[in-house]
């Protein structure tokens, strides 16, 4: 790892406009990836991110920081929203009366619960105390929590009773959000026990279908969750013919991009 003398040539301005734009892209991000990206000590990453924070431009939390359109008491503060609202319109697509989900949590995660219809019968599990809050919103959706210690980082329950449960569901549809999405990287994350209950949720449905604005494609973080031949639907805010999304498309034919 470089010290702080060996800045990489960027200021202390342009360390913290790299650092917010990570946050705003991943939702969230660990000290460790942000020193590596910046060339820089983890101890000059925590310093950034303390000032950061006391500027109420994102939220610290155990072993990095998360935008504050994550944060469960954010209303308003949501990054590329619109394009959010129009990934969560197409994803809403695929439900049917009787369904059973499970979904995750993350802001686009959000935009698609908030457009669920009402009249819409479904079995909802999530492992996020934030979705399954606003999920009891939904007159018709019984919403199932499966429970477990909360991870600070993902805001996920993450401990042996999670695995244990989802053991015990084959749910037709998982729906999750993304921190990077690559052709050849496939789903990743870069947080250890994220990473382990994703993987079982995966497992655990019969499709999976990743929500992600276009940002995040072609981007991998460090440990992979599950590769492209796992998962049967993209949706982005682009249109499926979209050059962007060819190498997806050309990767597997079973993939459907939406």
């Amino acid at each position: 790892m470089n010290n702080d003398n060996e800045v990489l040539n960027y200021s202390k301005e342009e360390r913290k406009n790299h650092i917010l734009k990570e946050i705003n892209l991943h939702s969230r991000v660990s000290f460790e990836t942000l020193s590596a990206k910046l060339g820089v000590s983890e101890d000059t990453v925590r310093r950034d991110i303390n000032e950061l924070d006391a500027d109420s431009l994102l939220i610290k939390v155990k072993g990095g920081a998360m935008t504050k359109g994550y944060h469960y008491s954010s209303s308003n503060q949501t990054y590329a929203v619109e394009s959010k609202q129009v990934i969560a319109q197409k994803a809403v697509s695929l439900l049917h009366d009787g369904m059973v989900l499970i979904v995750d949590g993350g802001t686009t995660i959000r935009e698609f619960i908030r457009l669920i219809p009402n009249d819409l019968n479904l079995t909802v599990f999530t492992i996020t105390a934030f979705s399954a809050v606003q999920l009891l919103d939904k007159p018709n959706i019984k919403t199932i929590m499966i429970g477990g210690s909360i991870s600070s980082y993902s805001q996920m329950c993450v401990s042996g009773e999670v695995f244990q449960q989802l053991a015990n569901i084959k749910a037709d549809l998982l729906v999750f959000g993304t921190n990077a999405l690559d052709v050849i990287g496939g789903y990743s994350d870069s947080d250890w026990e994220t990473v382990q209950v994703k993987k079982a949720m995966v497992q655990a449905a019969k499709k999976t279908a990743v929500l992600t604005i276009s940002e995040k494609l072609n981007t991998v973080l460090k440990m992979k969750i599950a590769g492209l031949s796992e998962i049967d639907y993209i949706i982005t805010e682009l249109e499926p013919e979209n050059d962007k999304l060819e190498p997806y498309k050309a990767s597997a034919s079973h993939l459907v991009l939406i």
